[in-house]
């Protein structure tokens, strides 16, 4: 005789003698009177008639309801979380999206800053306090190696002048050799070139781990601030941040595809710069931006070229966040392509093939076409053609100083303490680096204006760019480097070196050249 429904029939017996409505009451959330029913008439009501067969039904009716008790559980998780969902929307809606897209705010923007600013004042002041040993000095050139402001050619000069002028042989002196072994052995150790292509280094920490130094425990209170930071960013403000920024793209390809099927009329140009204008402030809202634009009255025009330093691809969003540009570029696929087409249909923007990009003299006429028509948005370029890590300004290419338009010249320079807005192209991808700034404190940056600037008589245009650039570096409190930008991933020209090489060759020489001609 098979033992086993025994056991389950004692077991069952046992419990049902506790309590008639035991199976009910444990399951209470599921079932109703209406299996309490069921079951009692499995079980009978005073437990007479038990038997194998009983427990079978029983076995039999639990297995039938089990299944039934966890999809309501799965029905409800699924109706708190789309009740949590819509909650979250309707809140980044109501109090984010929709004063970004009309231009104002709430003050919850102000207010998070002021809490960050003294909270981040806070840390510095215990950090100095506890060690004050650790407190790194103020670098000009963010290295280790001291530089002066000054040139080499004037440095030279002053040693020059500094020792007795020999009776004859001009001004070289076997000496003047440990110099240049001095500015060669520091360009090895570390050169202006590749320290651009680095996160720029801070005063003090700002409770982020990617500065390039390496912080040690400081204090309890610093270290539980720190905690709280991490959570606060990657649980809150990272997924507001990423909601913001999906919603931003979303709209920005749905409104401009919409545009694009108007006629050609004022109210299509119109929409066009507002739904852009729009998504950049939704999207500069999603980076917690505080931007600050001076000198308003001279911001680019139509029929003209914008030009600004570059140090990341959000400089776009930060320009854009007061007015509309066309932008340059190449044709992308993926996402980047799906933008860009929608882009196109409602706004001339001028986008080349990857073959047309090497076609200067294409790429000349079509610059030329777009900013002969004044009704057409001024053209936005970044002329170092690379990113570069907000201290400097490097060589500006000369395509879009040829074109004999005016050039309206914006600097534009972020604060590192609270955030790190350089793309080191070569060590992050853009989803990597859109993550680092969605996870970091905010976007604060600064944002000037310059006078238009025309091309004077009888300057080229490497020396227009060059003026461009240099007023661009001393508006916006950076180094301007004669340095070109490409050398960041290729190696310098042969017409490079051979320059380098004859101002190496005049200033060794000195007025040993004049002493021969005579």
């Amino acid at each position: 005789m098979n033992t086993e429904p025994r056991v389950c029939t004692s077991l069952v017996v046992h419990r049902r003698r506790c309590s008639v409505n035991f199976v009910p009451v444990i399951y209470g959330r599921v079932y109703n009177s209406r299996s309490t029913q069921s079951f009692e008439s499995l079980l009978g009501k005073e437990g007479h008639g038990f038997n194998s067969d009983s427990t079978a039904r029983l076995l039999s009716h639990w297995a039938a309801l089990v299944p039934q008790r966890n999809q309501v559980d799965m029905e409800d998780f699924w109706t708190f979380a789309l009740w949590a969902l819509k909650t979250w929307l309707y809140l980044v809606i109501s109090l984010i999206m929709i004063p970004a897209m009309f231009g104002f705010s709430l003050g919850i923007s102000e207010a998070y800053m002021n809490i960050l600013v003294k909270t981040l004042e806070w840390a510095t002041l215990n950090i100095q306090k506890v060690t004050v040993e650790r407190t790194l000095k103020a670098s000009a050139s963010n290295g280790l190696i001291q530089r002066d402001d000054g040139s080499m050619e004037k440095e030279f000069e002053e040693l020059r002048r500094s020792r007795p002028k020999p009776l004859v042989g001009g001004d070289f002196a076997l000496s003047d050799c440990f110099y240049f072994t001095r500015k060669g052995i520091e360009s090895i150790v570390e050169d202006e070139v590749t320290q651009r292509f680095t996160s720029e280094e801070l005063v003090s920490w700002n409770l982020l781990t990617r500065t390039n130094n390496d912080f040690q425990y400081i204090s309890p209170r610093v270290t539980l601030v720190y905690g709280i930071g991490i959570f606060v960013r990657y649980c809150i403000l990272a997924p507001l941040r990423i909601t913001l920024a999906c919603i931003g793209l979303s709209w920005l390809v749905i409104g401009t595809s919409a545009v694009g099927l108007l006629p050609n009329w004022r109210l299509k140009f119109w929409l066009s710069e507002w739904v852009h204008v729009m998504c950049y402030r939704i999207c500069a809202r999603g980076l917690s931006a505080t931007i600050r634009y001076h000198d308003s009255e001279n911001k680019p025009q139509k029929g003209g070229i914008c030009v600004a330093n570059h140090t990341s691809p959000i400089d776009i969003v930060i320009l854009c966040n007061d007015g509309c540009y066309a932008m340059v570029g190449q044709v992308h696929g993926g996402l980047m392509g799906v933008i860009q087409r929608a882009m196109v249909r409602s706004c001339p923007h001028v986008w080349f093939e990857r073959a047309e990009m090497r076609d200067r003299h294409l790429v000349t006429k079509r610059l030329k076409d777009h900013v002969n028509d004044k009704e057409k948005l001024p053209i936005l370029i970044f002329p170092e053609g690379t990113c570069v890590n907000n201290t400097s300004v490097m060589m500006f290419k000369k395509g879009s100083f040829e074109i004999g338009a005016t050039i309206y010249p914006v600097a534009i320079k972020y604060d590192p303490n609270v955030g790190d807005a350089f793309w080191n192209s070569s060590k992050h991808s853009m989803v990597s680096y859109l993550l680092r700034m969605m996870t970091s404190w905010a976007l604060v940056c600064n944002v000037w204006y310059l006078p238009a600037m025309h091309q004077q008589e009888g300057e080229d245009a490497v020396q227009f760019a060059n003026r461009v650039k240099s007023a661009i570096a001393r508006r916006g409190g950076l180094v301007d480097l004669q340095w070109d930008g490409g050398l960041k991933r290729s190696q310098p020209k042969v017409w490079f070196k051979e320059e380098q090489q004859k101002q190496y060759s005049s200033m060794v020489v000195g007025d040993d050249s004049s002493s021969h001609s005579d």
